[in-house]
C-alpha cells in the first residue's frame, strides 16, 4: 500500500511546484517588459508632421487668408471675424496655457478655432487633428476645455436667470409677434444623438432607435433660449423629462417668479389668468403649461385654440432648426461620451444666444437675455400626461374662448 501512495503524492507535489514556477516566470517576464518600457526613450517628442504646425497648419495658413474674406470666415467658424474676436476676448484668459522649456503652448485663438471648427462640422477628432496639425490627444483635451470655458464665460451675460421683468417682456413679445397673450415661452425637447457609454443598457436608447441625450428648452419670441436642461436619458418621454427637471419642479411649485395673474387683452370679464408656457401633446396640461386638445374631428373653438397654440409653439422648433443648421455637430451622431456631449450642447446653446445679441461687426448688444440652466437629469420615472387638474382645464377653456371672441385674428380658421 505504501508503494502505491508515494508515487501518486510525489506527482501531485511536482505538478503544484511546476505551476508555481510557471506563474513566477510569467510575473518576472511582465516585470522585465515593464522596466524596459520605462527605460525606453521616446523616439520623437513631437512628431515631425506636427512640428511644422505654424508653417502649414490650418490655423496659421488658411485662417489668415480667410480673415480677408468675411463671408468665407463666417462659413468656416459660423461667426464673423468681429464676433470671433469678441468671443476670444471673453474666453481667452480661461483657455490660455503657459509655455514650457520643452514646447510652446497652443495660443488661445488657435484653441478656440479648433473647438469652433468641431462644433461647426462635427468632424472626428482625428480629422480636426490632421487639419490643424496637432495631436489627437490634444484635440481630445482642447474641445471639452474650450466648450466649458465658453459656457462659463458667457453664461452671466447671455444666460442670466429670467426675472419677473424678463418674463413680462417675453410675454409682450409673444403677444406682439405671435398673437398669444400671457405666454412666457415655447417648450420642447430635442434628441441629440451620442455614443452610448459602456454598461448603460437601454438608458440612452430612444424611440427613434438611436442613442441620445435630451435637450429640453424654453425659447422666447425671438428664437433665443431662455431655459435649457441638458442630459436627460434618451429613453424618457418629454413629459417625463420635464417632470424630473429642475424647471418642471419649479413650474409645479410656482417658484419661477412669473408675473402675477392678469386678464387677457379685452377679456377682463373672464378674470385674471396665469402666465403660461406652450408645448405639444407630449407634455402634460398644467395651470401654467398649455397643450393642444387631442383628437382630429374637433369643434371649431378647439381647432382655433390648437392653431393659435401651434403658431406660438413652432418658435421652439425654429430655434432647434437654427441651432442644428448653424452647428452641424447636430447633423450626425456625436462620437462622444455623454458628459462631453453635454458640454458641447451647452456651448452651442449659449453661442446661439451670443450671436443673436451681436450685430455683424461683433459689437455687443443688450445683455442679460438668456436662460437659466439646470443640472443634468437623474431620476427618470414614467409620468402620465393625461391627468390634468380642474384648474388647468378651466384655464385652457378661457384661452380657447378668448381666441374665438375678443382675441380672434383674421387669418385663423373660420369653419
Amino acid at each position: 500500500m505504501w508503494e502505491e501512495v508515494v508515487p501518486d503524492g510525489i506527482c501531485k507535489m511536482a505538478a503544484v511546484e511546476l505551476e508555481l514556477e510557471e506563474r513566477v516566470s510569467l510575473l518576472y517576464l511582465l516585470w522585465r517588459a515593464e522596466q524596459r518600457r520605462k527605460r525606453r526613450p521616446r523616439r520623437t517628442w513631437v512628431h515631425q508632421l506636427l512640428q511644422r504646425r505654424e508653417q502649414f497648419g490650418e490655423f496659421h495658413h488658411l485662417l489668415q487668408e480667410l480673415r480677408l474674406d468675411d463671408g468665407r470666415f463666417q462659413r468656416y467658424h459660423r461667426m464673423s471675424p468681429g464676433q470671433f474676436e469678441d468671443l476670444l476676448s471673453r474666453v481667452g484668459p480661461r483657455i490660455a496655457r503657459r509655455d514650457t522649456n520643452y514646447r510652446r503652448s497652443i495660443p488661445p485663438a488657435e484653441r478656440l478655432s479648433i473647438c469652433l471648427r468641431f462644433l461647426a462640422t462635427g468632424d472626428s477628432f482625428r480629422t480636426i487633428a490632421f487639419s490643424f496639425r496637432v495631436g489627437v490627444s490634444t484635440v481630445c483635451q482642447i474641445i471639452p476645455q474650450v466648450a466649458t470655458a465658453i459656457w462659463d464665460c458667457l453664461v452671466d451675460d447671455f444666460m442670466a436667470v429670467p426675472s419677473t421683468a424678463d418674463w413680462r417682456s417675453i410675454a409682450e413679445g409673444f403677444q406682439e409677434r405671435w398673437n398669444f397673450p400671457l405666454c412666457c415661452g415655447a417648450l420642447d425637447g430635442k434628441h441629440v444623438q451620442t455614443k452610448a457609454p459602456p454598461n448603460s443598457g437601454s438608458m440612452f436608447h430612444n424611440y427613434k432607435g438611436t442613442f441620445s441625450i435630451v435637450l429640453l428648452a424654453v425659447v422666447d419670441a425671438r428664437y433665443r433660449f431662455r431655459i435649457i436642461d441638458v442630459g436627460g436619458y434618451g429613453r424618457t418621454s418629454d413629459g417625463g423629462i420635464l417632470a424630473n427637471s429642475t424647471f418642471g419642479q419649479a413650474l409645479r411649485a410656482g417658484t419661477l417668479h412669473l408675473p402675477p395673474d392678469q386678464p387677457l387683452p379685452g377679456g377682463e370679464h373672464r378674470g385674471a389668468q396665469p402666465h403660461v408656457f406652450v408645448a405639444d401633446e407630449a407634455f402634460p396640461l398644467q395651470r401654467e403649461l398649455m397643450r393642444p386638445f387631442p383628437g382630429r374631428l374637433l369643434p371649431l373653438e378647439k381647432r382655433i385654440f390648437n392653431y393659435r397654440l401651434s403658431r406660438a409653439r413652432m418658435i421652439v422648433e425654429g430655434a432647434f432648426g437654427a441651432l442644428s443648421s448653424q452647428w452641424r455637430l447636430y447633423r450626425r451622431p456625436m462620437e462622444l461620451r455623454p458628459e462631453i456631449a453635454e458640454k458641447c450642447v451647452k456651448a452651442t446653446c449659449v453661442l446661439h444666444n451670443f450671436l443673436c445679441c451681436l450685430d455683424d461687426r461683433g459689437a455687443p448688444a443688450v445683455r442679460g437675455v438668456a436662460p437659466a440652466v439646470v443640472e443634468p437629469l437623474q431620476g427618470l420615472g414614467r409620468v402620465a400626461a393625461n391627468h390634468s387638474s380642474r384648474e388647468a382645464v378651466l384655464v385652457r377653456k378661457k384661452f380657447m374662448a378668448h381666441f374665438s371672441a375678443e382675441g380672434a385674428v383674421s387669418w385663423q380658421p373660420k369653419e
